[in-house]
């Protein structure tokens, strides 16, 4: 039975933005039910998800089968109070239909802080959280998917079943087996398990050692993340919906390429996301319209990791330039230091443009291979104010492995060239320059996925370390929450104890940790404390040889490579771009790069 909106009309009326709870947005399709119900839910809050590119690609694919994909977002904290008030369940957008009553719901996972947002929207949807609790019983199946899969085990307790790898497919490939098999039945998780990208958390036991390590895995033990080869003949959804307020990114977005050639050993997006492949400038131009044409945005995002390594950006650029409306603008959100050129951002706004040098010094940035030069990084910022642009982000990491207060205090070098490149012109504005310190995390599936995290009391060291050497007069400078940064690490690198933390932390109101104003430190410090699960186990140093929680899944990417380029970062080498050459991290069939596409 689906929920009449009327009749939430008081609670509407009473709560922030009642637009993001009443569907019906510009553009959206007209839903009928089907053979199989699945609602894409997106664990954070509306103007987050509708954001997001790929649970919009999830969609279609499923769609376009002749099933039904609805969305669903976290309603924020009003909201959902006065739902479970009222006795009303958690909805679905298009259909309105109860979450209770799809055949699944998949959560897309991007951030470890939005975990308990998973449990808090099952809870408000009136399902059992636990995976053991709702067996025997008419519930959905509970997917998860997203990055943040690649580790599914904080939440293996919770899911049915865990989608690695590109989604494009596999989603839809499950929901046909779901009706082809009459249900969740064993013929069915049989029948999916042989499907790559798709890991059954029920399947596997793990075997741990006295002290809390785990010594071997049971059932089955390594699931392969899916690839999708050919991006132009991938699903890609052309007409999207327009949404009722404000999002975060208020625009049309394409999608250039998926992966990254650089290699950057603190980035797990850099590696979980391989091999390289791009879209052609015939296809992506088409995209970009008609999308322009479907929505009325005047902005075409152009995203990937990395946009300026596109290898046909400048005629990506004059192909959407002659074709789109001339007050259409375009943006790079993702372009490197090396990559920045004016001409790329003469029709963006300028208003602000970021770059990331993550470390202060030259010898840091080889540890951490982002093969970048200082001479690339101020030639960069040049062209930027020769083209109008008066303002720069610059994104730094404190924590790395390596680092020294040398490191540290060079930061302040850096911004002291850029403002002296700025001054060496009579400009209109004034400079303003914008320092951001994020705590490094170590993560799963990149070179630094063995090493320790700072704790607390170091990192304010490092951090007041900067504040004294950062003396340029109109510097800016903010910094990231420490135990915030701990807690991304613990449940990045966690494994199943901490589903019952993560219980914990929910009942102790932690919801929507991912905003700074919602974050709950004291409720987080006693789930743990009351589970008797130490945080410092997860972000302690780990052994090379010790088994991981996340060695059951199979991003590609050879664990042997990853030793490897950890030792060339202690030993400060540079292993540079794979547009260099391959560099044989174990996706070499499965690359165009590695075969000579570029």
């Amino acid at each position: 039975m689906n929920v009449d909106i009327q009749k939430l009309k008081n609670i509407l009326l009473s709560c922030e933005k009642p637009a993001r709870y009443v569907g019906g947005e510009y553009g959206a399709p007209a839903l009928k039910e089907s053979g199989f119900l699945f609602c894409l839910c997106f664990p954070d809050l509306y103007e987050v998800g509708t954001s997001n590119l790929g649970i919009k690609i999830v969609a279609e694919s499923v769609n376009a089968r002749g099933y039904t994909a609805d969305f669903c977002y976290a309603p924020y904290r009003d909201f959902g109070a006065a739902l479970k008030a009222a006795g009303i369940p958690l909805y679905s957008l298009g259909l309105k239909k109860p979450l209770a009553e799809f055949d699944m719901l998949g959560f897309s996972l991007q951030f470890e802080l939005c975990y308990t947002n998973v449990l808090y929207m099952l809870d408000l949807a009136g399902i059992p959280l636990l995976r053991k609790d709702r067996e025997g019983g008419k519930y959905p199946l509970i997917a998860l998917g997203g990055p943040c899969a690649v580790n599914p085990e904080p939440l293996a307790d919770f899911a049915d079943i865990v989608f690695v790898g590109d989604g494009e497919e596999t989603d839809a490939l499950v929901g046909e087996a779901y009706v082809r098999c009459g249900g969740a039945n064993e013929k069915f998780y049989d029948e999916i398990s042989r499907i790559d990208g798709v890991y059954l958390p029920s399947r596997t036991a793990v075997n741990y050692s006295p002290d809390g390590k785990i010594t071997s895995f049971g059932g089955t033990t390594r699931v392969k993340k899916a690839i999708v080869k050919n991006l132009d003949g991938a699903v890609f959804p052309e007409k999207i919906c327009v949404p009722n307020c404000e999002s975060v990114h208020d625009r049309a977005v394409i999608e250039v390429m998926r992966g990254c050639y650089r290699g950057c050993r603190f980035c797990q997006a850099g590696f979980i996301y391989r091999p390289v492949r791009a879209r052609s400038v015939q296809t992506l131009t088409r995209q970009a319209c008609a999308l322009i044409k479907n929505t009325g945005y005047g902005e075409v995002s152009l995203n990937s990791l990395s946009t300026g390594d596109y290898p046909h950006l400048k005629e990506l650029l004059k192909s959407l330039k002659a074709q789109l409306p001339g007050d259409v603008t375009l943006a790079l959100p993702s372009l490197r230091a090396d990559s920045f050129e004016g001409d790329f951002t003469q029709d963006a706004r300028r208003i602000s443009l970021t770059f990331a040098p993550e470390a202060g010094t030259q010898r840091l940035r080889d540890a951490i291979n982002k093969d970048i030069t200082e001479e690339e990084i101020l030639k960069a910022a040049e062209s930027a104010f020769d083209a109008g642009y008066s303002a720069v982000k610059l994104y730094f990491m404190l924590g790395l492995p390596t680092e020294t207060d040398e490191d540290i205090a060079g930061i302040n070098d850096i911004c002291a060239k850029i403002k002296g490149l700025y001054n060496k012109q009579k400009r209109a504005k004034p400079l303003r320059i914008s320092v951001s310190c994020a705590t490094f995390i170590p993560k799963p599936f990149t070179p630094f996925q063995w090493e320790k995290q700072c704790g607390e009391e170091e990192i304010t060291r490092k951090l007041d370390v900067l504040k004294r050497t950062l003396k340029v007069k109109g510097v800016t400078l903010s910094w990231s929450d420490n135990f915030a940064a701990k807690l991304e690490a613990v449940f990045a690198r966690g494994d199943r104890k901490l589903s019952k933390v993560l219980c914990r932390a929910y009942e102790n109101g932690c919801i929507f940790d991912g905003w700074d104003k919602e974050f709950n430190r004291a409720g987080w410090q006693k789930a743990f404390d009351e589970t008797g699960v130490r945080p410092d186990e997860y972000t302690r140093e780990w052994d090379e040889n010790e088994i991981l929680p996340w060695d059951i899944i199979d991003v590609g990417v050879d664990k042997k490579f990853f030793a490897e380029e950890r030792k060339r970062a202690y030993g400060g080498k540079v292993t540079g771009s794979c547009l260099q050459s391959c560099k044989g991290c174990g996706l070499q069939k499965v690359c165009p790069a590695a075969g000579g596409e570029k």
